[in-house]
């Protein structure tokens, strides 16, 4: 039974940290690129859909306080993020820390979670990329075939020169007094924008991580300018426009509908629960502390940087978008597009689509990446075979799990609807961060010698309050999202205990 909770030492991970040649990641990101790649993961589909449903379903307004909850849990959990990251500067995130903390099987399951996480999260971004690519393909009067612009099963119409979904145009129909069996229409077959863009991407990963973060910095500019151009078009409106802001706002926190999470103060603590699929951008940035050219000093800068900025710009849009649109209208695909039409800006839905793809591309980006890491670890851990630990010669990049990862996502991606995965992606980021707290609280107390160029402040208070805040959350989730979580976590026990437990060195390395 204690093999199940040996730790990897402290000391090895730190040695396999200093290492360098052919068969390693290459050091080449500052702390510039590990702020953009942090943008770059929480600036997408969060800010650009979530927030409109999160206060459409679940908080009213009172969206910014939900923002304001997870910021905390966000900031608390962040500190202990960049005490680890700073500690231990090895790919492989939370699941380094928790094999060096917390044990083999602990390990395993962070690990296993993670999978869950930035798998489901670029998938679901994939599809959110589509969805705003074919939008903006028949804003300019190109039609792609119905057939391939949808998953499997889904009916699709012909109405006001596009294709569009029945839940879409129906109001519309109803209003025009046109029966929606007059209209052409056709049955999906295959998501193929969003099979082909997780490719992209995963090719662009493949050719280096310095090219990768180029790009990805390019393109978080792009969105960072796209959303503070809506703040600026939006506020403008509100500030014209007083009465429309006031009648918005009020309530500020919807009277509860007499069960959790519908409005009223469990509301916001279920929305601030499903906003944190839109936080797991700064967990990726942990994922690459093996490629940060200065680990100690540019881990912290890159996970706090990237979190406050990302922070404030979430609190500042939820605030203006419900000021301009009535919550109740605002559960929809595109909430900042249907905000910046209400504003009278016509040029405004044209640019917020365009900044929709630069942001989910670069989240796509930052999940893939940090997936094939988490993989490219457990395999050096001989958790996983070695192939997903293969590093190109040319590149210096785990090009056979990125390959594997972004081909499985895409078909994922390609053929499923993922309407419910965003809770998935929320609670095992919640969960990575509890392993993280605790990690840190064990660690300092068994490893006190070890250097810390970073410390948490206030222990044990903030990694205490990081736990807690957490459950809180998780535990403001419906209990279909905690039972898929744990068929998922027994298809992980039976790889764990089938395969990475006869082949774990550290195990092998205890005889």
């Amino acid at each position: 039974m204690n093999k199940l909770f040996v730790t990897k030492p402290l000391d090895k991970i730190l040695g396999e940290a200093q290492a360098e040649g052919q068969h390693h990641l290459k050091r080449v990101l500052g702390p510039l690129n590990l702020i953009a790649l942090g943008i770059g993961a929480v600036i997408g589909a969060g800010i650009f859909v979530i927030t409109g449903q999160a206060a459409a379903r679940y908080t009213g307004p009172g969206v910014a306080l939900s923002f304001v909850l997870a910021g905390l849990g966000c900031a608390f959990a962040g500190l202990c993020y960049a005490e680890l990251a700073a500690m231990i500067p090895i790919s492989g995130s939370a699941y380094t820390y928790g094999y060096a903390s917390l044990g083999e099987l602990v390990a395993w399951i962070i690990g296993w979670d993670l999978v869950l996480e930035y798998a489901f999260s670029a998938a679901t971004v994939a599809s959110g990329w589509s969805g705003n690519f074919v939008i903006l393909l028949q804003d300019f009067g190109v039609h792609l075939p119905p057939q391939w612009i949808e998953t499997p099963g889904t009916q699709l119409y012909f109405f006001q020169d596009r294709w569009q979904l029945l839940t879409t145009i129906e109001p519309a129909l109803k209003a025009a007094g046109i029966s929606v069996d007059s209209l052409p229409h056709a049955t999906a077959i295959f998501n193929l924008p969003a099979f082909l863009i997780v490719c992209v991407v995963s090719l662009i990963l493949v050719v280096g991580v310095r090219e990768s973060a180029n790009f990805n910095v390019v393109a978080v500019f792009i969105k960072v300018a796209t959303v503070i151009i809506f703040i600026l078009i939006a506020a403008a409106f509100l500030w014209k426009n007083p009465s429309v802001a006031a009648n918005n706002w009020t309530p500020f926190i919807p009277e509860n509908k007499g069960s959790f999470g519908e409005y009223g103060w469990s509301g916001i603590a279920r929305g601030a629960s499903s906003i944190f699929f839109a936080y797991i951008g700064f967990d990726a940035v942990s994922t690459a502390a093996q490629e940060a050219r200065n680990p100690q000093r540019d881990m912290p800068i890159g996970l706090l940087g990237s979190l406050a900025i990302c922070t404030v710009l979430y609190l500042i849009v939820g605030t203006i978008l419900t000021g301009v649109v009535h919550y109740s209208r605002l559960n929809v695909p595109a909430p900042v597009a249907l905000a910046i039409e209400a504003t009278g800006v016509k040029w405004g839905s044209l640019l917020v689509i365009g900044g929709s793809l630069a942001g989910l591309s670069t989240v796509m980006l930052t999940t893939l990446m940090g997936q094939s890491r988490i993989f490219y670890s457990m395999s050096k851990d001989g958790l996983l075979p070695a192939w997903a630990s293969a590093i190109h010669p040319r590149f210096k990049t785990p090009w056979i799990s990125t390959i594997a990862v972004g081909l499985f996502i895409a078909v994922f991606a390609g053929l499923l609807p993922i309407s419910i995965l965003g809770d998935l992606v929320s609670i095992g980021t919640l969960l990575a961060f509890i392993i993280v707290c605790i990690g840190v609280l064990v660690l300092r107390k068994q490893r006190p010698d070890i250097e810390r160029p970073f410390k948490t402040p206030l222990m044990p208070f903030v990694p205490l309050a990081g736990i807690g805040i957490s459950l809180v959350l998780m535990f403001s989730l419906p209990l279909d999202t905690w039972m898929r979580l744990i068929v998922w976590l027994l298809i992980g026990f039976a790889i764990y205990f089938g395969y990475s437990r006869k082949h774990s060195r550290v195990q092998s390395e205890q005889h």
